[in-house]
């Protein structure tokens, strides 16, 4: 994915973070799917025990076949919708603003941007132990407007970040200040 193709940066801008959640977020998710995708096959061996001749029945087996196909490419759907949700979930930190782009769904995304000198508050959480072995976290961002707080949800290295957006703020906000007085 060309980032390019994602924001229209301004002539002085340039990218500092691009940001996803942790990938070891998204593993209960794989594990949770993998045991929907293994669930026919066990299914199937306790039926061939108790009805052994159900999957030779020339009408019962085919509707058999039918319906754990389908219930295969749905689970492979959740999955792809589960992936897509993960891989699309995007924090662009650049020298002047902030763009969080939030895939809800397949077809459905929103966008929305924070300029840097109006952040007021950042704030790290990391609950759990995973997340504090694996270093990762959420990031809350609070402005003066009424509905401009943003969160980076599970991303790595939280404190690090919330660092970098405090002095990438004050450096903006010295900009932008030396921008009115002249």
């Amino acid at each position: 994915m060309r980032l390019a193709t994602l924001i229209h940066q301004k002539s002085y801008e340039h990218i500092v973070y691009v940001l996803r959640r942790h990938p070891i977020t998204f593993i209960p998710r794989i594990a949770f799917l993998s045991v929907l995708v293994g669930l026919p096959a066990i299914l199937t061996m306790i039926a061939k025990n108790l009805f052994p001749d159900l999957f030779v029945h020339p009408i019962f087996f085919p509707i058999i076949v039918l319906l754990g196909s389908i219930y295969i490419l749905f689970t492979l759907l959740l999955f792809y919708t589960e992936f897509t949700d993960y891989y699309l979930d995007l924090w662009i930190i650049t020298n002047d603003r902030i763009l969080d782009m939030e895939q809800m769904g397949l077809f459905a995304k929103t966008v929305s941007e924070i300029d840097l000198f109006r952040i007021q508050d950042v704030t790290t959480d990391v609950h759990g132990v995973f997340a504090t072995f694996f270093d990762y976290g959420t990031v809350t961002i609070t402005t003066a407007s009424n509905n401009a707080n943003l969160a980076f949800r599970n991303i790595p290295h939280p404190d690090k970040i919330r660092n970098e957006l405090i002095r990438l703020s004050h450096e903006d906000r010295k900009y932008h200040q030396a921008q009115l007085d002249a």
